[in-house]
Parts: structure tokens; C-alpha cells; sequence
């Protein structure tokens, strides 16, 4: 049963210092109202800068989720995010007067205290869920990352992972309800580093607001007094830095006997938030962190566009394997007969790439005068069916794009490989490689039966019709 949307009843605050800027920030939380969305304000020197986070705006994974709008960044946003997604909020407002909210102890809790304490009410709208309807896959072979997404009917998270540490081990953990479980045993899971990335960190002019208190830090080699020494500098500490018995400096106790997993789930809901909406789907994560999170919520993003486009220009009865059949791409192109040469797209990743099928029969116009008695299709054709398989692509790169048309500006490197004969199937590929304005490149290759025919780099500009 599908649940309202929710904002907070009156307004709460949280103060503290950044995690890697080390500068002091107030983060305020006030209620919207429905289908409003979650909305950063930054007000810095006296001017004030709205984020709505998303996908799409983020522009650093390295030690956390970075986003930006209109050149002003907001740092570490992702456990803010986790608590209000955690907490299933839909529609608030959050206040920062700096470019990072407060570090707090390294957990999602501190904000969700505040949010709890200022009061969940229900709104009179019903939630927008994001669902999908086939898995999605992301992997990192050489670093042992893997993200499956199944469909679900609700959110739910199992996730492992194994850095082959004594301190760590290999730690699992499985999320199968917010409301019941995310307050208590998950938002409490502080964030953990090893030894060595303190190091490198703090040589990075980052973990400026780092403190002992605010990280699990896990000792992957021994420390010398001199490394003691420059530790306490580093972490602006004042009393003693040890290897404890436990491989965690100081034996730091955790609050879950798996809590550096725990965690790991925390930054997966704060990153996957970034899809602007509460997720229905079964997320299966091993060793993932903040660039493989954002990586998969790319993918997802990109098959919501792709089913929305199917849903938009294909009728009820569809095609298995087919993106967009013939009477979808009339809807879409203002070419026709004899100047449509694409008959179906099977593959689209808008804004990326496409994947396009033209049959070419003995009853093709052009046969008749190419040659008689040896009848070959025209090059000049090939190039302008990859063409109009390119103008699909960017179909999703441009708001309202029934109102636009491509024109070809350009053609460069074109090869004709193989001549193209009747009853072949030409499959054209093509991968948008750079998109400035209303101007874009594309290279596109065609194949029949797997062996390249032709091959070109197109330049188009989208305009007005």
C-alpha cells in the first residue's frame, strides 16, 4: 500500500564543524509542502544559493557526495540526506550557512534526533515512488564492487563487505524496513576510515573538522611515537593515541558489533536519495562506497528515462526487445516514406547511446535506379539512417523535443567498409560523445551480421521547428 508523502511539523537545528573543511556550519530544517522535494538553501557572504540534490548535480565521490548548482558547492551531503530519506520525508527545506553541513559524530543520528524531535507529519498527497521493472547491474571487477537492483515492492538493502582486515573481517548486514528499523539501527552507524587514509587525507588539505569522535579509525599498520605524535595534530587531540587490542586506535567501542556495514547502508540511502524520490527495489551491495552508489543511481535514472520514453511513444500492445517500434519513431522524426530509413530502436540510453535497426529489403525505392541487375544501397543513404537513429538519441537531451528538429551540420571520418545488399539488416550504434548548447557530436558505426559496413563521426545542432 503505497504510503503519504511526509514533511516535518515545525522547524529544528543542528550546528557543528565539516568534515573535511573544518569550518563551523548551522544546518536548519523547515516543513514544505507536498511534491515540494528536498531543498538545500546556502547562504554564504550574505547571498543565498538554492541545491535541489540530484543525480545529475553531483561533481565529487572521492571522500563523499559533493553536489553543485550554479557553481556553488555543498560538501558531504549524503547523511543529511540518509536521515531524511531514512525517515521517509519527502518534501523539506534544509537551511546551511556554509558549504558543509556538520560532521556531528560521523553518523546519520544527530539529524535524526533533531528531525524526530521536531515532529513527522502526513500530508495530504501520495508519495512519488521510483520503480523499476528489470534489475540493473553495476560492477567493479578490479576493486571486487558489485550493485544489483531487483524489482521490489518496497525498499530493502542486503549488503556485505570484506576488506580482509582482523578489525573488520567480513561484516553483512540486511535493511528490510525503514520505519522499523533505519532510527535505531542504522542512522547510529558512524562512518570509518583506515590508518593509511588518515594520512592521505589529511595531506589532501581535507579532514579538517576530523576528530577521533567523529570517525571509527581502523589501525592497518603499527605507529611509532612520531606517528602518534603527527596523528594528534592531525586529529587536533590532546590526550593519548593507541593501536588498541581490538585494531581500532583507542579502542573505540562500537555501538553494533557490525558497525562500519551498517554504515555502508547509511551512505547508500543518503546517495540513492539523489533519484528525487523514495526507491521500491532490493538493493544488493557488496564493498560499494559513494562512486559506485552514484554509478548505479545513473544507471536506474537512465532506465526510468528509457521506460518512460517507451511509455510515451509506444502503444499499449509494445514488442518484446524493442525500445521504440516504426510507429513510435513516425512520432518522433518528421521524416517519412521513402525517407524513413530506421524501422525499430532496441536499445537507449538517453543521452548516451542507441542502438537502431534498419531491414532493407528488395523493395527498397532507391534499388530501382542502384543498380540494375546489382542492386546495392547507397552510402549516402547509410549515413543518413545512422543520422536519423542519432536524432533519437537525443530525443531526452533537450526539454520538449517535439518541438525540435536536427539539423546535420557535418560528417567526418566516413568509411564504407562493405556494400549493403537487399536482405541485410543494418544495426546502427551510436555513443553521443559531446553535447554544448543545442550543438553535438556523435559517433556512429553499422554493422550487418556483426562485421562493420560503415562507420562516421556526426555533428548536428538541435533547433527549433
Amino acid at each position: 500500500m503505497d504510503k503519504n508523502q511526509r514533511t516535518i511539523s515545525t522547524g529544528a537545528e543542528f550546528s557543528g564543524i565539516g568534515l573535511h573543511t573544518g569550518e563551523p556550519c548551522t544546518i536548519k530544517f523547515l516543513p514544505a509542502p507536498t511534491n515540494h522535494g528536498i531543498r538545500f538553501r546556502i547562504t554564504v557572504d550574505g547571498e543565498t544559493h538554492e541545491i535541489i540534490p540530484d543525480i545529475d548535480k553531483v561533481v565529487d565521490v572521492s571522500r563523499g557526495t559533493t553536489i553543485s548548482e550554479n557553481g556553488v558547492q555543498l560538501h558531504t551531503v549524503e547523511h543529511v540526506l540518509a536521515a531524511i530519506a531514512g525517515l521517509e520525508i519527502d518534501n523539506i527545506i534544509c537551511e546551511v550557512d556554509n558549504h558543509e553541513p556538520p560532521v556531528g559524530d560521523g553518523s546519520a543520528k544527530p539529524f535524526v534526533d533533531v528531525l524526530l524531535k521536531a515532529g513527522i507529519e502526513k500530508q495530504d498527497a501520495i508519495k512519488n515512488y521510483i520503480e523499476i521493472d528489470e534489475t540493473v547491474v553495476y560492477s567493479e571487477p578490479d576493486r571486487k564492487v558489485d550493485i544489483i537492483v531487483l524489482p521490489s515492492d518496497a525498499f530493502r538493502v542486503t549488503f556485505m563487505v570484506d576488506y580482509q582486515n582482523p578489525a573488520l573481517g567480513t561484516q553483512y548486514t540486511s535493511l528490510v524496513s525503514l520505519e522499523d528499523e533505519f532510527a535505531n539501527e542504522f542512522a547510529p552507524a558512524r562512518t570509518f576510515c583506515f590508518l593509511h587514509e588518515v594520512e592521505f587525507l589529511y595531506e589532501q588539505g581535507l579532514i579538517k573538522g576530523g576528530r577521533l569522535g567523529n570517525a571509527i579509525i581502523i589501525a592497518d599498520h603499527g605507529m611509532t611515537q612520531e606517528d602518534v605524535n603527527r596523528l594528534k595534530i592531525m586529529l587536533n587531540y590532546q590526550g593519548d593515541v593507541e593501536v588498541g587490542r581490538t585494531g581500532i586506535l583507542n579502542d573505540t567501542l562500537l555501538r553494533f558489533p557490525n558497525e562500519p556495514v551498517r554504515h555502508k547502508v547509511v551512505d547508500l540511502i543518503g546517495d540513492l536519495s539523489l533519484l528525487g524520490g523514495p526507491l521500491k527495489a532490493h538493493v544488493l551491495a557488496g564493498r560499494s562506497g559513494h562512486k559506485a552508489n552514484i554509478e548505479v543511481a545513473k544507471k536506474i535514472r537512465a532506465h526510468l528515462q528509457k521506460k518512460e520514453i517507451t511509455r510515451k511513444y509506444v502503444g499499449p500492445k509494445g514488442g518484446r526487445g524493442i525500445v521504440l517500434d516504426a510507429q513510435a519513431i513516425e512520432k518522433i522524426m518528421p521524416h517519412r516514406y521513402p525517407m524513413l530509413l530506421i524501422d525499430r530502436v532496441i536499445e537507449l540510453d538517453p543521452g548516451k547511446t542507441v542502438v537502431a535497426i534498419k531491414n532493407v529489403t528488395i523493395n527498397e525505392p532507391f534499388f530501382v535506379g542502384h543498380f540494375p541487375g546489382h542492386p546495392i544501397m547507397p552510402g549516402v543513404l547509410i549515413v543518413e539512417a545512422m543520422a536519423q537513429a542519432g536524432g533519437v538519441l537525443l530525443l531526452n537531451a533537450v526539454e520538449k523535443p517535439e518541438t525540435k528538429v536536427v539539423y546535420f551540420m557535418g560528417i567526418d571520418g566516413v568509411r564504407f567498409r562493405k556494400p549493403v545488399l537487399p536482405g541485410d539488416q543494418l544495426r546502427f550504434e551510436l555513443e553521443l560523445i559531446s553535447f554544448r548548447r543545442s550543438m553535438c557530436k556523435m559517433a556512429g558505426k553499422a554493422f550487418v551480421d556483426n562485421q562493420l559496413v560503415t562507420e562516421a563521426t556526426l555533428m548536428a545542432a538541435i533547433v527549433e521547428k
